[in-house]
């Protein structure tokens, strides 16, 4: 009996924390104070939280452009044209996909110093318009517009500009706005610690990092910044969630 007991007690705990984990899954009263102290917080530092953030729009915004561009005109140049060395071009870039970050910053670092380009915007745009995976996303897909859509277009007197820009894209809308996802993810979420040191330079995650250190008691501010961290790309993500779904639908069907 006095064993019994003893596990019924046990057991009463148990059933009490399952409504307490309800309590703390389904918030109460739902406040902004976090956003609040991040607000008082950001308004003591010397360097305004709005210059994070048009720093990180800035970066983010002409590196995703840039290298959907440049990715697109090289993938179109390696999909449809036939030239010396194709082959072996589209093998380096696939070559390059085998390296992580990690190997090559070093390479990149003296690279950017000898350029000039430390503690520049320069030198976290420019390196993403190399991006070797959004040339072989895109190249992947421009082999699939059909040779006759294009031929027509050139028979009609349009220049090899126009029939890049007003037939080969929006033929392959899918492909570059998942692309657009991939890169606008990975500059959203760069610190640029390794390049950049001046202050009024630094990007968003980087305040991030510095709330973070200030330990659990700015917790609740962290909690906030990385909410307006997550919800631009998440944003992102529905607007073109249709155009992402189709391009993973075409790439697995094979003609």
């Amino acid at each position: 009996m006095a064993k019994t007991k003893a596990k019924a007690r046990r057991r009463k705990p148990n059933r009490s924390l399952g409504g307490d984990i309800t309590n703390i899954v389904i918030v109460r009263n739902p406040s902004l104070e976090n956003f609040q102290d991040l607000f008082i917080l950001m308004q003591q530092s010397w360097v305004p939280f709005s210059r994070y953030i048009l720093n990180t729009v800035f970066i983010t915004a002409v590196g995703t452009v840039g290298h959907v561009i440049v990715a697109s005109m090289a993938a179109y140049v390696l999909a449809k044209h036939k030239f010396p060395g194709r082959v072996l071009f589209f093998n380096i870039v696939v070559l390059s996909l085998m390296f992580s970050y990690h190997v090559t910053a070093i390479p990149s670092y003296l690279t950017m110093s000898f350029l000039g380009w430390i503690d520049t915007y320069y030198a976290i745009i420019v390196p993403q318009l190399a991006y070797s995976l959004g040339l072989f996303l895109m190249k992947q897909f421009m082999e699939q517009i059909p040779d006759s859509l294009l031929e027509a277009a050139r028979i009609d007197g349009a220049s090899e500009f126009r029939v890049f820009w007003q037939i080969a894209m929006p033929t392959v809308k899918p492909a570059w706005l998942t692309l657009v996802i991939f890169v606008f993810q990975n500059l959203w979420n760069t610190t640029g610690g390794t390049y950049i040191y001046r202050e009024e330079l630094k990007t968003l995650p980087y305040a991030l990092q510095q709330i973070l250190a200030g330990g659990i008691a700015r917790a609740g501010v962290a909690a906030a910044v990385a909410l307006l961290m997550m919800s631009v790309p998440i944003t992102l993500f529905i607007i073109t969630q249709s155009n992402i779904i189709q391009t993973m639908t075409t790439s697995g069907i094979k003609e």
